[in-house]
């Protein structure tokens, strides 16, 4: 019962790194989405084309070379990353280019009355964007944003084959030393789907409070 102790506290050492790369990487993920998709509707066509290349590189590469190339090829470029550092690196571009085509289309789906009333308000192209566009985009990016947040946490577990202790890494470390694969991938999964629960329930709670503060707005 002890060592099965010793090995439990294993995993949960892996379930807060694995917690810190999808902290990390999330917000690392949320600035690129914003930078790429506003970039996707700019007026100018090197913002727009440097945008557009950045989404497609991601999505159009597997998430496993891009992870190689931050930690094992940066460094012939003089730039060496820790095993954690790569991690967030490579699952925030990633996972960024798919939400950034998410704050693309929410944009758009705002209704062309409300562009309009920018222009009769007088407020400039960033800040009509700032201070009515996004506030209602926002409500629309918040479900997928959700399902990108748990993307992101389930696919930490590449960062194992880097050498990252994260949770599946500590799991595959309990099952080469006990010989058990039930006990240790049984814990792991558990934990994955006690995390993404978390990052549901406080993405549709986020989502009832913005949807009070735009009561009467149509998106």
């Amino acid at each position: 019962m002890t060592q099965w102790s010793g090995y439990l506290g294993l995993i949960l050492q892996g379930a807060l790194v694995t917690i810190e790369l999808t902290l990390m990487g999330s917000v690392l993920a949320l600035i690129m989405a914003f930078l790429a998709g506003i970039g996707r509707v700019s007026r100018f066509f090197i913002i727009r084309a440097l945008a557009t290349t950045y989404i497609e590189f991601f999505r159009g590469t597997s998430i496993f070379v891009q992870l190689f190339w931050a930690y094992f090829v940066l460094p012939f470029a003089g730039l060496s990353l820790t095993p954690l550092q790569a991690g967030v690196l490579a699952l925030g571009l990633n996972v960024g280019a798919y939400a950034a085509e998410v704050v693309r289309g929410a944009i758009l789906s705002v209704g062309r009355e409300q562009y309009e009333a920018c222009t009769a308000l007088n407020l400039g192209r960033w800040q009509g964007m700032r201070h009515v566009i996004l506030p209602q985009a926002l409500l629309v990016m918040l479900p997928t944003f959700g399902n990108n947040a748990i993307e992101l946490l389930k696919a930490t577990s590449v960062v194992s084959l880097i050498s990252l202790a994260d949770l599946t890494f500590q799991a595959q470390v309990v099952r080469s030393q006990t010989g058990s694969t039930l006990m240790p991938f049984l814990s792991v999964l558990v934990i994955y789907f006690a995390l993404a629960l978390i990052i549901s329930w406080g993405i549709r709670t986020l989502e009832r409070r913005m949807a009070r503060g735009l009561d009467g707005v149509r998106v």
